[in-house]
């Protein structure tokens, strides 16, 4: 019979402690704060082969079906560079989509393929009901990258979109080159650095994520060290603002949660680990402490080389330090 877990919390240190004051935005920050984007619009939903130019480079808008959920799963992903040379795998975190590393794929698309996927239940990506464990989910997105021939990829990820990038580099040993973890729980854990589970999962009783506009400038109050530029900003809400996305994004956290994530990482996926790995989190990282990454080796004991690399910023590093982003997954590339 299965009995409950003996792993323990880990202890926060006082520098963590004291960052989480006050970390839950008050709704009149928010309210301020929608003033400033009140003239966003939703996007046109883009059609298979649509191209956009970001920062002088050529994105292409794809859309798919693969297996899942006993049918099919839609899928919207977003390549950039040439398929011939090496690819590069993103995947986002809540609440972005595949433009949350629009800048590292234009500066990196010279030399490698970039390919940006809209998880499954976010942005243009499938959203009626079917699994949301994000086991489930993994497999799924894993049989559609290799669909769409992405047979060997790094693979370079944020936040939630890490939730399902650890059972693939666990589960496909073989197929993933490097792994470039980013912003995510790994060997340690505490409760009080994860207070949004909870207010997620009631997101579809509460109405929290029903306005994009007003849910995405909260998040990004909540965990960001600094905003990204107003025009970026504006992109992540119309990615938000896609409908269904609202209610498709708390299945996620209906079907599991953030300690049952922690625990799963570590009885079954940290030692299945075996490509490179850099473990990229914000130095000032509120929900990510960063003392908690330190010795990150001795909890990824089979991966052939593991790094650790602090970005400036909070959560957002991808959007709040772009440039800086985009030079540590070159260091990845070449471990």
């Amino acid at each position: 019979m299965a009995q409950p877990s003996n792993l323990e919390y880990t202890e926060l240190s006082d520098r963590a402690r004291k960052a989480l004051e006050g970390v839950i935005p008050s709704n009149a920050k928010v309210d301020e704060l929608l003033k400033k984007f009140e003239h966003v619009q939703p996007r046109t939903p883009d059609k298979d082969g649509d191209t956009e130019t970001i920062i002088g480079v050529g994105f292409t808008h794809r859309i798919t079906t693969a297996p899942g959920d006993y049918e099919v799963v839609k899928w919207h992903y977003v390549t950039a560079g040439s398929p011939t040379d090496e690819t590069i795998v993103f995947l986002h975190g809540i609440p972005d989509s595949w433009y949350q590393w629009h800048y590292q794929m234009a500066k990196l698309s010279p030399s490698y393929f970039c390919v940006s996927v809209d998880l499954k239940g976010y942005g243009q990506s499938e959203k009626e009901a079917g699994n949301y464990q994000h086991e489930g989910v993994a497999e799924q997105l894993f049989v559609m990258l290799q669909q769409i021939g992405l047979k060997k990829f790094n693979l370079v990820t944020h936040d939630r979109g890490t939730v399902q990038a650890d059972f693939i580099v666990a589960k496909h040993p073989e197929v993933v080159l490097r792994y470039g973890r980013g912003e995510q729980h790994l060997y340690h854990f505490n409760p009080a650095i994860a207070p949004q589970g909870p207010v997620f999962r009631d997101a579809p009783w509460t109405g929290l994520m029903e306005d994009p506009k007003r849910f995405v400038l909260w998040v990004y109050t909540f965990v960001a060290g600094s905003f990204p530029p107003d025009d970026v900003l504006s992109r992540v809400i119309q990615e938000f603002s896609y409908e269904g996305v609202g209610r498709a994004v708390p299945r996620y956290f209906n079907s599991s949660t953030f300690r049952q994530e922690w625990l799963c990482r570590r009885e079954r996926l940290l030692d299945a680990w075996k490509c490179p790995v850099m473990i990229l989190e914000g130095r000032e990282s509120r929900s990510q402490p960063r003392e908690f990454y330190e010795n990150s080796r001795e909890y990824i004991t089979n991966a052939k080389d593991v790094k650790v690399k602090y970005i400036s910023g909070g959560h957002f590093w991808t959007l709040e330090s772009m440039q800086e982003t985009t030079d540590a997954i070159v260091e990845l590339l070449k471990m």
